[in-house]
């Protein structure tokens, strides 16, 4: 027997996972995601699939970031009428998440209109809309971790804690046709051992294919303690000068690891100096979701949350919730931590505080994930002295620090550490990074662990008959983005 998988998103790029299995009459997606980054990037949005909606069987969703899951209820407009299986904190999450992206999504088309509209030009419709995600959360079932479940004919699916966000997935597949069986893992975005928060990525041992990220597959994090000890440092530049720290931070996952850190070291960074405002409706939201969900706590965070529990984490913490709540921050010229989103600085309310800070240089902005390609955020990573925004030339003074080790994702060395755990080295192919990642991490494999490696391409087509994984087709990339 043989099985093929196609790779439709994130494969030589991090965003838009999405990839297609097909055993015998069954066709099971992974993720389904949204493609950010330039505008080039997100106008893909808008074409078509690549595959016909109505003939996917299942969708198993490996976490609630939008670049995994932001294309669901497009799918679902476009006829899906299947399931959406995901562990149930992943679901909690989506329907935070995607409602947001609905909103937002009605809110550009909305701008955008009232400029085309001036000049004469055809309205556009929204990418999709908040009913688009109501309706595809009716489709979603939640799993817990470690149970195996038969989801079709031939198909069964078993959840393990990839550490990553709450409620992410490391997916293993069984798929049997015709009197003979493979098993896909597929490990979603991994985290770090010793994260804050959350558990350590589980270890598999059995695969006849492993689909495996690369976001970092081409560096080192520092250390959790280096990281810490460079958090205080710019808290401590910080002291004493006349500005304000911007934090541009994931809604889900970074957001709580920052709340996390500033409760555990609130007296060491004698952050009792400091007004600490979470200004982003989501991320107020994700971690209420959290809070139900605190069985998933790793013991540490467990261990705080039960000291907590009858008080505030933290007794300076500012939650934002309106807008005009949000606008009276821009009043603070100093002594302010401001948590926002979006984590790239492609929209939501740290755009505001950044029109309102990144000009001043005694300001500091704290760069605290991963930056796509096109974002602002990545543009004042690379060291940007001037940024667009909302049609604005805003001169870049403030100091910009990049805090890598906070990142979700594995590094290079947990990346190999996490594959070495397989028996057997079974094929392995690469997706969810950039070339030099997946360059980078293709060699540390193949020369360290012996492993066989290959690079997944947008389009592409691998069958795995035995343990021999073969290229059936690869198309043209200018023919497969979306149509």
């Amino acid at each position: 027997m043989a099985f093929n998988i196609q790779f439709f998103g994130a494969a030589g790029e991090v965003t838009g996972s999405c990839h297609l299995v097909t055993v015998g009459n069954q066709r099971i997606l992974l993720d389904c995601g949204l493609i950010q980054g330039g505008h080039q990037d997100e106008q893909r949005n808008r074409e078509s699939f690549p595959f016909d909606p109505k003939s996917i069987n299942a969708v198993v969703l490996s976490h609630a970031h939008i670049d995994h899951s932001g294309r669901l209820p497009l799918l679902v407009k476009a006829g899906f009428r299947g399931f959406i299986y995901t562990h149930r904190a992943c679901r909690d999450l989506c329907r935070i998440m995607l409602k947001d992206a609905g909103f937002l999504s009605e809110k550009d088309a909305e701008w955008e209109n009232r400029k085309r509209i001036r000049k004469g030009l055809k309205p556009v419709e929204a990418l999709f809309t908040v009913e688009d995600a109501r309706l595809a959360m009716q489709q979603f079932k939640g799993m817990i971790y470690a149970k195996k479940q038969r989801i079709l004919p031939g198909v069964s699916l078993r959840l393990s804690d990839a550490g990553h966000i709450l409620g992410s997935s490391i997916v293993e597949l069984w798929l049997n046709h015709a009197g003979e069986s493979h098993k896909l893992v597929f490990s979603g975005d991994l985290g770090r051992s010793g994260m804050p928060v959350l558990n350590d990525p589980v270890s598999i041992k059995q695969a006849d294919l492993v689909l495996m990220e690369s976001t970092y597959g081409d560096r080192l994090h520092r250390t959790w303690e280096e990281t810490r000890r460079e958090i205080h440092e710019v808290l401590s530049l910080a002291t004493g000068g006349r500005g304000n720290i911007l934090m541009p931070a994931f809604a889900v996952g970074r957001t709580q690891e920052i709340l996390y850190l500033f409760a555990k070291h609130y007296k060491e960074w004698e952050l009792d100096r400091w007004h600490i405002f979470l200004d982003s409706p989501m991320a107020i939201e994700a971690t209420r979701v959290f809070t139900r969900h605190s069985e998933l706590f790793d013991a540490d965070t467990a261990a705080l949350w039960r000291q907590h529990s009858k008080n505030t984490l933290l007794p300076n913490l500012h939650i934002s919730r309106t807008a005009n709540q949000s606008m009276a921050i821009n009043r603070v010229h100093s002594g302010a931590i401001i948590i926002a989103g979006s984590g790239m600085c492609s929209g939501g309310r740290i755009k505001h505080h950044l029109k309102h800070n990144i000009w001043r240089k005694e300001c500091q902005l704290v760069i605290t994930g991963f930056q796509a390609k096109g974002t602002p955020g990545r543009a004042l990573v690379d060291g940007a002295k001037h940024i667009r925004l909302w049609g604005e030339t805003v001169r870049v003074a403030s100091s910009v620090h990049t805090i890598g080790g906070l990142s979700a994702h594995a590094d290079q060395t947990a990346l190999k550490n996490w594959y070495s755990n397989f028996e057997g080295k079974p094929p392995v192919v690469l997706v969810h990074g950039e070339e030099q990642a997946i360059v980078s991490l293709s060699n540390c494999l193949q020369q360290q662990l012996s492993a066989s490696v290959h690079a997944a391409r947008l389009g592409e087509t691998l069958t795995l008959r035995g343990s021999t994984l073969n290229i059936v087709s690869r198309k043209q990339h200018k023919n497969l983005i979306y149509g």
